[in-house]
């Protein structure tokens, strides 16, 4: 009986593929180097991807892109600073490309394979990028989905100038809020507001109270995009692939603009109600406050002006608010002139958000390939673009984005774009990955390990076994690694270095083993022959569900898969080779090592795109092609390669590992 509903479950239908894919791994801000978190919570998870697309649909037609965020005020701060406090005597300019470089080595030394990592703010990435930016704007502009707002920004008169972004700090006005700190019109946990509603901002130039002055510039009519936006979130929602983490995030921003007042407040608001528009007041028993609902932001934004004036506290609830695209900071990409206006830049969040559409054209180019391609791409409704994120960009990736590829379509907007638009991408939020139980931050009090020094203690390979393990798609999760963990156990194992056991101790094992008796016994020479049904149907079994969690982005699930496959192998192998041994049959050693190539075979492709390094060796010593990869062949055996033919390994030399430890490892006696 449960032979027959194992089989029943591998025969549903097997998830689909598009033919062509693009992956973006996100956009770390050029003004600092990566620390653990951009590569633990999303480049691992965005390069295992893109290698798994490479083996199933072919290197040609998966892209791999992402670059530094060269602009905004983060950037222009920290090159203030980096010059007042730390004697940094170059360019802006200088500054973003000396980060750049860095943040480019930390990718190349954790394996991560881009095909390209581009700079909004350098060479001919940066060119591009001017290019998709002006047109991006003046086709949302030709489309009437633009609004020119002259809103108050904030303004230091002791310094004697506006201040952008991180150059504002105060406290988020939106209700239940956690974050430590609001800048000028989002906080650090990505929720959105007009300026004038921070709550006591502070200018970190002076330290001064800020006024506020009127500036005009050019906002996406987000709100507009309100119910097509509950659409997407519905179609989402029943879609296997897109995790609940990032339809209930985006669908949190799709509510009616409200305000929330302190109940102890009420008298005042009755004394001022009938200055505000018509609203309904609610009641909320057992909590602090009430809420009084709107039905369009400007009436909202009315009654908070009424609120100020009459020194009534309040806090806003989320809700779609306009989504300014201009600024007049001088670090940027220049915005085009639409209809005369003083000349302005872009703001920082819209470009990266189509950033990834530049650095798809560069790496086309530099592939020597057709620029226009990238509309096979982006525009093709056989093919998908997998946009890899944290969960504080949510709003950006899965509210502006989507709304605004949506603005961009001809004729009628819709959730479902015609061949030749932008289709709308996927996109794959991870949870927070915590530091010793605490969220990390570079601003914060508790910082975050660099993800370079932590390659002094771990290979490469460890962390990223130990990241796609640690479950992030379905909670936030702490990473501990032991010796920067001063609460740590002498006792227990490194949860990192256990991890990796997996592949440095026991599939090495495997491999080796099985090496070392071919050359032993068999001149080197890799037996091929019939494959058990039961060896077969164990690895069918292993790729189906492997293949289903890496479509629906469940790695953990995935390794989990590759344990129990591989701990199986490991069994199989020890005893039937042990018997062979044991009783000089060598039949069963040729038939058993038959059956293990063929599970090295299948785990190897598994393992590919978690610990490429290894994988590529072991293929080497196969003396085999790339064609071995290739999820077309994913069923065969070694036969499959070889022609059907016994097969010529290449010597493998006493103690040499297929996948490493770290040496520092060997230093402290981990066992496993």
């Amino acid at each position: 009986m449960s032979d027959k509903k194992e089989f029943v479950k591998h025969e549903i239908p097997r998830p689909e593929f598009p033919k062509r894919a693009v992956i973006t791994g996100g956009m770390p801000y050029g003004n600092k180097t990566l620390h653990f978190g951009h590569i633990g919570g999303v480049f691992v998870f965005a390069d295992v991807y893109a290698r798994f697309l490479r083996d199933r649909l072919g290197d040609e037609n998966v892209i791999f892109v992402s670059g530094t965020d060269c602009y905004g005020s983060p950037i222009a701060e920290g090159y203030r600073k980096a010059c007042a406090e730390q004697g940094f005597e170059g360019t802006i300019q200088d500054y973003v490309e000396r980060n750049h470089l860095a943040q480019k080595q930390t990718l190349d030394d954790y394996m991560i394979s881009l095909n390209i990592f581009g700079a909004s703010g350098l060479g001919r990435t940066a060119e591009i990028h001017d290019m998709v930016s002006d047109k991006f704007i003046r086709k949302l502009y030709e489309n009437g989905k633009l609004r020119k707002i002259s809103t108050k920004q904030f303004y230091d008169e002791k310094a004697g100038c506006f201040l952008n972004g991180r150059q504002v700090i105060g406290k988020c006005p939106v209700d239940g809020c956690t974050s430590e700190k609001g800048y000028a019109d989002e906080c650090d946990l990505g929720h959105q507001y007009m300026p004038e509603n921070l709550i006591d901002p502070k200018s970190t130039l002076t330290g001064e109270t800020p006024i506020m002055k009127n500036v005009d510039n050019w906002y996406f009519d987000l709100p507009a995009y309100n119910e097509l936006m509950k659409e997407y979130v519905a179609k989402i929602s029943k879609q296997k692939n897109v995790r609940q983490l990032v339809s209930k995030t985006i669908d949190e921003f799709l509510k009616d603009p409200v305000i929330h007042i302190k109940n102890e407040l009420q008298e005042k608001y009755e004394a001022v109600k009938a200055q505000m528009p018509a609203h309904e007041f609610l009641e909320e028993k057992k909590k602090p406050s009430f809420t009084i609902v709107f039905k369009t932001l400007d009436e909202m934004n009315e009654a908070c002006a009424v609120l100020s004036a009459n020194g009534i506290r309040f806090r806003t609830g989320k809700t779609l608010v306009p989504f300014r695209l201009t600024g007049n900071i001088e670090w940027g990409v220049k915005a085009p002139v639409l209809e005369g206006e003083d000349p302005l830049t872009i703001w920082v969040w819209p470009e990266s958000l189509w950033a990834p559409i530049s650095f798809t054209v560069a790496a086309l180019e530099k592939q020597g390939r057709d620029k226009a391609e990238w509309k096979d791409f982006w525009c093709s409704k056989d093919a998908q673009v997998y946009q890899f994120i944290g969960a504080d960009n949510i709003y950006f990736y899965g509210v502006a984005e989507m709304a605004m590829f949506m603005a961009l379509q001809e004729g009628e907007n819709t959730i479902d774009p015609p061949e030749g638009e932008l289709q709308m991408p996927i996109l794959c939020a991870n949870n927070h990955i915590l530091f010793l139980d605490k969220k990390a931050s570079s601003s914060g009090a508790v910082k975050p390990p660099m993800a370079a020094d932590l390659l002094d203690y771990y290979t490469a390979e460890q962390l990223r076994m130990h990241y796609l393990g640690l479950g992030l798609g379905q909670r936030s999760v702490s990473f501990q690694p032991k010796p920067l963990n001063p609460l740590a156990n002498p006792d227990e194992p490194d949860p990192v270095v256990k991890d990796g056991f997996l592949l440095s101790n026991v599939f090495n094992r495997i491999i080796r083993t099985c090496f070392y008796a071919c050359q032993k016994h068999y001149d080197g020479v890799m037996p091929v022959g019939e494959i058990d049904e039961q060896v077969l149907a164990d690895a069918k079994k292993a790729i189906l569900d492997y293949e289903r969690f890496m479509y629906r982005f469940e790695f953990h699930q995935a390794t989990y898969v590759l344990d129990s496959y591989i701990r199986k192998m490991s069994k199989y192998m020890v005893k039937n080779l042990g018997d062979a041994d044991k009783n000089e049959d060598d039949e069963l050693r040729r038939k058993t090592l038959i059956q293990v190539f063929h599970m090295i075979r299948t785990a190897a492709v598994l393992v590919h795109p978690m610990a490429p390094k290894g994988t590529e060796m072991l293929l080497d010593y196969l003396q085999l092609d790339k064609s071995f990869w290739s999820w077309d062949k994913i069923f065969d055996g070694m036969g499959a390669f070889t022609n059907g033919a016994d097969h010529k390994l290449k010597f493998l030399e006493p103690r040499v590992d297929f996948f490493t430890r770290h040496p520092s490892q060997f230093a402290n006696g981990e066992e496993e």
